[in-house]
């Protein structure tokens, strides 16, 4: 039984009891979302060892991190220290994305390591296998796609992203009003080159029931996947975007009719000005399913510092109501990320996400906030260093810039304002 099914039945789940202690939530009201769809909980059956957590209304805006191999570089060691990397910034999911190296070996050690969700896009490891067994990747059959779904979900995987809503109807949308950077989505680049080498409907579209059935059997959420978000700017909320939205929204409403768990993926590169619109259409167009966005990122001249131009996106989204940000890294556009490039971009966004928590009167978010501040004013560093996003980076600048551990910082010396005005109003750091 799934989460979703469960919950319509009027049950509380391990999960769902879980998920309430962690997010200062009643279980009713995990129970009654799940139930309605406004709140996922990726927990396949087979995942063992998973802390499970809750991604939609009413929580904390989660954080991914893309991890995994490319045909260059596909060292199972090195995605796993790069999921150890990401877990310990405080990343709520990871997605393996490889495309290098054996790749079922590779997904089993990540799901069999990983405390928390695990997502893939199948069409990945699909087509690989379609070039090596026909020397094309169009040549892949629809059964030899679902077969690799199947095992994914088998496999233990929390949540698959599926590129259902590129249909034929959507691909001559994007024909005619044309684009400057086309398909930027590996997942939407492969399935429109076969859906157009065989003049054919997406077959994930097509026997979408195929899915349900998998996706009931091992409790896997659907990521409905935007094949056609946006790769620059000049791209932002065009029709075919909206149109491929529209369909995902059908979806979405016969996912929850099977109990099958289901949440949205969402641009891309977005201005500014379009954040918030491209969130509220989504929202009533998918019945508040829960919105999962790549950023999104606010201008396309930043490389090397794309995971800042994600995170302001990202804040702004999430405050206007997206619930799960994929992290972007400073490597983004420029090549695999490392160690430290999965570090800064889950920090990155875990900072964006809380901003919008304290807008969004996310429980607990507004008061770790005051917890610092008062740590501040009491020029108590240890707790100071405790709260932190990022403890380990905090302490590396404090110790660093003030080897004498001082009770000011470097920055302002004796004339530490914190401390001047404490003085006079006759206060003790400890009184704060």
């Amino acid at each position: 039984m799934t989460q979703m099914l469960a919950a319509k039945a009027g049950r509380i789940t391990m999960q769902m009891k879980h998920i309430a202690e962690r997010e200062g939530r009643k279980p009713e009201f995990i129970r009654e979302r799940v139930a309605r769809g406004t709140i996922v909980i990726p927990a396949n059956i087979n995942h063992k060892g998973l802390e499970p957590a809750g991604f939609g209304e009413g929580l904390r805006t989660k954080v991914n991190a893309n991890i995994g191999t490319s045909t260059g570089i596909h060292d199972p060691a090195n995605e796993l220290e790069k999921l150890r990397a990401a877990v310990s910034a405080g990343a709520d999911a990871v997605m393996d994305l490889s495309t290098g190296g054996d790749l079922d070996d590779i997904r089993r050690k990540i799901v069999s390591a990983s405390t928390v969700a695990v997502g893939t896009v199948p069409i990945y490891q699909a087509t690989v296998e379609a070039k090596k067994r026909h020397g094309n990747i169009v040549d892949m059959t629809a059964d030899e796609l679902f077969s690799v779904i199947e095992k994914h979900a088998r496999d233990g995987v929390d949540f698959l992203t599926l590129h259902c809503g590129i249909t034929m109807g959507v691909i001559e949308s994007l024909r005619k009003q044309g684009r400057v950077a086309d398909i930027v989505s590996r997942g939407g680049s492969f399935i429109t080159a076969w859906m157009l080498h065989h003049d054919r409907e997406n077959p994930l579209y097509e026997y979408y029931d195929r899915l349900l059935d998998i996706a009931l059997e091992y409790d896997v959420t659907l990521s409905l996947g935007d094949g056609l978000r946006p790769g620059c700017l000049a791209d932002a909320t065009d029709r075919a975007q909206v149109q491929e939205l529209l369909v995902l929204g059908e979806l979405v409403d016969r996912a929850r009719a099977r109990g099958v768990q289901a949440m949205v993926e969402g641009p891309g590169h977005v201005p500014l000005d379009q954040i918030t619109a491209n969130i509220k259409l989504q929202k009533s167009l998918c019945r508040e399913a829960p919105f999962y966005v790549l950023g999104p990122l606010v201008t396309d001249v930043a490389p090397g510092y794309d995971h800042i131009t994600a995170a302001i996106g990202g804040a702004l989204a999430a405050s206007a109501g997206a619930d799960f940000l994929c992290y972007v890294t400073p490597a983004e556009h420029l090549g695999l990320p490392t160690l430290e490039d999965v570090r800064e971009g889950v920090i990155a966004s875990r900072i964006a996400g809380h901003a919008a928590d304290i807008v969004k009167g996310v429980p607990g978010a507004r008061e770790w906030d005051l917890e610092m501040a008062r740590a501040r004013k009491a020029l108590n560093w240890e707790r100071q260093m405790e709260l932190a996003i990022d403890p380990l980076k905090a302490r590396i600048y404090r110790d660093r810039r003030n080897p004498e551990q001082t009770e000011a910082c470097t920055m302002c010396g004796d004339f530490c304002a914190m401390k001047i005005v404490s003085n006079y109003f006759g206060k003790k750091p400890e009184q704060y």
